[in-house]
Formats: C-alpha cells, sequence, structure tokens
C-alpha cells in the first residue's frame, strides 16, 4: 500500500475564527501544539509503507492523530471513526476539511499493527517527549519519580480445575482441525471437556475426582501426541496444555497426581502471560502485568487550579511478578534508548530501594530519593538522615534493609 499525498494547508471554512478563538480550547492546542509534531514524523511513518506501490492508503498522519485523540478521549475504534466524520473539533484538530475522506474503523487495527511490524509502536510517545524537550518543558536530566500499577488482562482468574478442563478443551480443538488421525479415546475426551460444562454445585471431593481425572486425561492424549512427535501437537493450544499439565501435575510410578508447582502458573489459558499477583498484604489482588510509571518532578510547585506541569517519560510493562527493582533498571534502559540521561534525582518507594541500587546511583552521582520509616525488631530503625529524606549510605549498609517510601512533590 502505498502513501497518499500530503498537504500541511487547510481553510476549514474559517472554522478557527469562529469556533475556536479561545486560546485554551484543547482543539486548538492540538491543532497548534501537537499537529506540527505528528506531521514531521512523516518520515518515519513513511518507512512503514511501500512507495508507489499500490492503492494509496489512509494518511498515515491523520491515523496517529486519530489515534492519540482517541486515547485522550477514551473511545473504540468504532466510535473514534464516527467522531472524525461528524465532530468539527476533530476535524479542525487533525488539518482536515469538512468533506473530507473517512475510513473504516478496520483501518485503526492495521495501522497499528504497521506500527508494531516495524518497531514504531512508541512512535508517538517520543515526538511528543522531543518537542517537550525543545520547548525547555522536560529535561534531559532532571528530577523525576516513578511507581507501579496493575494492568488487568482480558481474562478473568480460573481455578486450577477451570484452566486445566479449558486448556484441554482448547487443545482438543486445535488438534479437531490440523489431524485426521485421532487416538481411540477421542470421542471419550471430546464428551467431557468439549460438549459438557463443570458443574460448580458439586461436592469438594467430586471436584477433585475431576480435577485427577482430567490429569490423567492430559497424560494419556500427551503420551499419544509424543509417538507422532514432530508431525502434531506442535500448536500453540496443545503447547500451552503441556504447560499448564507440568504446572499442575506431577507423574510418580505412572500415576498422575495433581499438585501445583508454586507461583508464575498459567492463570487462562487465552493469555498465558497474564499472572496473578496481589499487593498490600493481599488486600488487592489481580490477573494482567505490572506496568511501571515515571514522570518528570516539577521544579516548583503548582498552584491550585494550574495545570500539571510534570509529563510521563516512559512506560514499561512487565509480568505481574516482576520485581519494581528490576523494572527500574526496564525503565533506565528505556529512557536510555530515547536518548534520556538517568535522572539526578529519583523519588520512589521501598521496593525499589537496596543497598546495591543505593550504591549504583551513588557512583553515578544520582540519588534515590524518600523518607525513612522504622525497620523490624532487631533491625535498622531510623540511622542517620540528611536534611532530603534519604538514608545515609552507612546506616543502610549496616541495616541490611530498609523501607523508602514514596515522596509526592
Amino acid at each position: 500500500m502505498s502513501l497518499p499525498d500530503f498537504s500541511s494547508q487547510m481553510d476549514l471554512f474559517g472554522l478557527q475564527r469562529q469556533l475556536f478563538f479561545e486560546k485554551s480550547d484543547r482543539y486548538r492546542l492540538f491543532f497548534e501544539k501537537i499537529y506540527p509534531v505528528l506531521a514531521k514524523a512523516r518520515e518515519r511513518l513513511a518507512a512503514c509503507y511501500c512507495l508507489e506501490n499500490g492503492r494509496p492508503g489512509v494518511e498515515p498522519v491523520v491515523l496517529l492523530g486519530v489515534s492519540m485523540l482517541q486515547f485522550m478521549e477514551r473511545m473504540p475504534d468504532r466510535q473514534a471513526v464516527e467522531q472524525f466524520r461528524y465532530h468539527v473539533g476533530w476535524k479542525y484538530a487533525l488539518n482536515q476539511e469538512l468533506n473530507s475522506d473517512v475510513f473504516d474503523a478496520s483501518v485503526l487495527v492495521r495501522f497499528r499493527d504497521r506500527l508494531l511490524e516495524h518497531e514504531e509502536g512508541r512512535l508517538v510517545f517520543e515526538v511528543v517527549r522531543e518537542a517537550l524537550e525543545e520547548a525547555g518543558l522536560m529535561a534531559k536530566r532532571g528530577r523525576q519519580r516513578m511507581d507501579s500499577t496493575y494492568v488487568l488482562g482480558l481474562v478473568k482468574r480460573m481455578s486450577a480445575l477451570d484452566c486445566v478442563r479449558e486448556s484441554l478443551r482448547c487443545g482438543l480443538e486445535e488438534l479437531s482441525h490440523s489431524v485426521e488421525e485421532r487416538p481411540d479415546f477421542w470421542n471419550l475426551l471430546w464428551e467431557r471437556y468439549v460438549e459438557s460444562r463443570l458443574d460448580y454445585r458439586a461436592s469438594e471431593g467430586t471436584l477433585r475426582e475431576k480435577m485427577g481425572q482430567a490429569g490423567k486425561d492430559i497424560w494419556a492424549l500427551l503420551n499419544w501426541l509424543d509417538k507422532r512427535k514432530g508431525l502434531i501437537g506442535e500448536g500453540p493450544k496443545c503447547l500451552i496444555l503441556r504447560r499448564v499439565f507440568q504446572e499442575q501435575f506431577r507423574v510418580e510410578e505412572k500415576e498422575v497426581v495433581a499438585e501445583r508447582t508454586g507461583s508464575g502458573q498459567i492463570q487462562n489459558p487465552h493469555d498465558p502471560e497474564a499472572q496473578y499477583r496481589t499487593k498490600q498484604q493481599g488486600k488487592r489482588g489481580w490477573v494482567g502485568y505490572l506496568m511501571q510509571v515515571a514522570e518528570t518532578v516539577s521544579e516548583k510547585p503548582v498552584a491550585p487550579g494550574e495545570p500539571t506541569a510534570n509529563f510521563i517519560t516512559s512506560i514499561v510493562t512487565q509480568t505481574a511478578l516482576g520485581s519494581d527493582e528490576a523494572g527500574m533498571a526496564e525503565t533506565m534502559e528505556e529512557q536510555g534508548q530515547m536518548g534520556m540521561e538517568k535522572p539526578g534525582e529519583l523519588y520512589v518507594d521501598g521496593a525499589y530501594i537496596s543497598g546495591k541500587e543505593l550504591a549504583i546511583a551513588a557512583a553515578e552521582n544520582r540519588e534515590l530519593i524518600g523518607p525513612a520509616v522504622a525497620a523490624r525488631a532487631g533491625k535498622w530503625t531510623g540511622g542517620d538522615m540528611d536534611r532530603r529524606g534519604h538514608v545515609c549510605l552507612i546506616d543502610f549498609f549496616r541495616s541490611g534493609n530498609g523501607t523508602i517510601l514514596l515522596e509526592s512533590n
């Protein structure tokens, strides 16, 4: 698909003077501040397309702008395209005429896939951040704070029995489309796990029996597949089934015994990377991922009612069981790839602090900052603190462990 003709000129029938005369109007701000930044990124966007090959595609700068507006206003694809069709503010913000062509919502899906395919998934983030640096609103080596938050997966947490049965059902359906030869017990498994559903009113003993039976059925199916290895049973659903079996069962003297292997198991076969985690001493739990968010810290306090002067500098997604300390390292690496230096002052909570990280920061002339709290009985109970509120290294190493809480501006 080739690129269409592109022009940054717009008249829009005088709508700028009639509707968007206020300088604080968000669509005017988008048109004046954001759209030129997106237009400058067209060269990077052009590298994702074939030049003069095939019919012209939808203008990628417009698609980039629509994607940004729909994120800002929290809209799904279909509603975003409808806004682009009828909303004058969107037309103005994206430098479009009232009668400009409208595209199908599926174009946004393909556009995002195209960006990911060419490793340009954070293009918008990078070009806007660079514009903020050029405008003097963000320093390459300034003060930042960082914390983690949860990301919900698009799946629910299943019981161990549900996960095993659903994994087996998915594996059977995958095999039904890929193989003609089937084991003698195929119809029995199909009836148990594809055509039947689990009765949750069953007693605990019955559910344990069903778990044991599911383990035996998976073991029999995997043994049958192993005899034909290299030909069948290597599809993604069957590989997930193997992993679920390894996590939920063990084999002793040719007997299958239900036994969970610990943390990190698949919670739902439809998203095997989504993990279960709890925070706040088990008060909050979720199935999904962990996200590290870093933002700048204003040099001057913001008066009540004024807009924030802080900007997000990076967002890193980890597995739910990932550590904040590892997430901090990934965040610093990502910022380095975008041309940023490590922040001179980084405000974090206790999950990011260790003697090793404090020593690394000191060696790099950086600071990990946050107020300390008393440690548990028998360990460090305060020590010396300088006037900025971070623990002196000598006392921290002496304690063996310390806790730094988030300090907000």
